[in-house]
């Protein structure tokens, strides 16, 4: 299950980190294990109003030179992302993501902003500008205005497989269980200033871009670069980076790529999802080995799965894929979790995910706690304070 890619960490040179990679891959195949890491996306908000700020560029200047290669530029100016390096151990991956996000913060409060993982933005403003690459200005010229207002935050985790065949198979057994883990991620209700009524106004928002929905059955790895090839025939999408299925095989890495969910508001947040996939697609992995055939679930049944992941989040119901009927989307969450135990338990994960659901289950999704602090009097304000205390914690 080996995976090697290199993300230069604060005080650790390319050779170094090379070579920590290429350990880390050995051990992964030679335990039969699945390496794992953490993409996230964050909103630049003023420092004193809530107001999204467009200030990617003086955040950029004010990061320490270690970690310069493991923050990136995203589609808007208010908008900045992270990249975890691989890890085999959720321990390694909670500090790496907390010090990703520590240090981005105070770069984005030495630059007169802060940092907040949201979705998107809370309150009113403009829209913002682009960053100013040439994809981005050809993605603007040829699809228009797809992302208005201050821009869309996601949470994208890459787990390691052993071959592209397999990782397709895996993305055929993922499709029923993407929409559960998208409502644990909801983190998105508040845009323009009010209550949407959506618990991921994110998902809503994305869902305009031409390539952006469950994956589709595939037939083989052949069938699945077919697909991808005739999407950039049809001008549906510029390159293989803007399929933005919710499961993919990653363009760059050795990975499937699971990205349906909002940016979550804390590093546990993040973990528990990265804890709760890895052990999904360990699981598949296994199944796909004995031969066990993916369910061919419809499309429509499908959206409307992720439509209500969106609207409810985990506090409301979501569709029983072997029942086609509404159930609490919290019980889901559960099932998923037993279904998914023996490789929690296999990958060191079981504890750490434990706890993380309870944790989950007592406070709500980020969705339910930005409304509980609403309903307890809050502003938008109050909210944007929160999210930018928990992001940074």
């Amino acid at each position: 299950m080996s995976i090697v890619f290199v993300v230069i960490r604060p005080g650790i040179t390319a050779a170094m980190e090379t070579e920590i990679s290429a350990g880390l891959a050995a051990r992964a195949e030679q335990d039969d294990l699945h390496t794992l890491g953490v993409e996230e996306e964050y909103m630049l908000v003023d420092a004193v109003e809530p107001r999204a700020a467009e200030l990617v560029e003086e955040v950029f200047a004010e990061l320490p030179d270690g970690m310069r290669d493991v923050v990136q530029h995203e589609y808007y100016r208010s908008q900045i992302e992270v990249a975890s390096p691989p890890q085999l151990e959720l321990g390694e991956l909670t500090t790496s993501l907390k010090r990703l996000r520590s240090g981005v913060a105070a770069a984005a409060e030495r630059a007169g902003g802060r940092l907040v993982a949201v979705g998107t933005g809370p309150a009113t403003g403009p829209n913002a500008r682009l960053v100013d690459k040439d994809r981005y200005h050809r993605m603007r010229e040829h699809f228009g205005d797809l992302s208005p207002g201050p821009g869309m935050c996601g949470t994208h985790v890459h787990v390691s497989i052993p071959d592209p065949d397999t990782g397709v198979q895996v993305l055929n057994h993922l499709r029923p269980w993407l929409p559960i883990l998208q409502a644990a991620t909801a983190n998105s209700p508040l845009f323009g200033g009010r209550d949407t009524g959506y618990a991921s106004w994110r998902s809503m928002m994305w869902e305009r871009w031409p390539t952006v929905g469950p994956t589709p059955y595939l037939r083989s790895h052949e069938h699945y670069l077919t697909l991808v090839a005739d999407l950039e025939a049809s001008g549906a999408m510029l390159d293989e980076g803007m399929l933005y299925w919710y499961a993919r095989l990653s363009a760059s890495y050795p990975t499937v790529e699971i990205r349906m969910g909002d940016v979550m508001p804390t590093a546990e947040d993040a973990v528990l999802l990265a804890g709760l996939t890895r052990g999904l697609v360990a699981t598949l992995v296994r199944e796909v080995r004995a031969g066990t055939s993916a369910p061919d679930v419809a499309h429509p049944l499908l959206m409307a799965a992720h439509w209500r992941a969106a609207h409810d989040g985990l506090e409301g119901l979501n569709i029983d894929m072997a029942t086609r009927q509404p159930r609490p989307a919290g019980r889901l969450l559960r099932q998923l979790f037993d279904y998914v135990r023996p490789e929690l338990e296999r990958h060191g994960d079981l504890e750490t995910v434990t706890v993380l659901m309870g944790r989950l289950r007592e406070q709500g999704t980020g969705a339910a706690r930005q409304r509980a602090l609403l309903a307890r009097g809050g502003s938008v304000g109050d909210v944007v304070d929160w999210l930018a205390r928990a992001t940074r914690e």
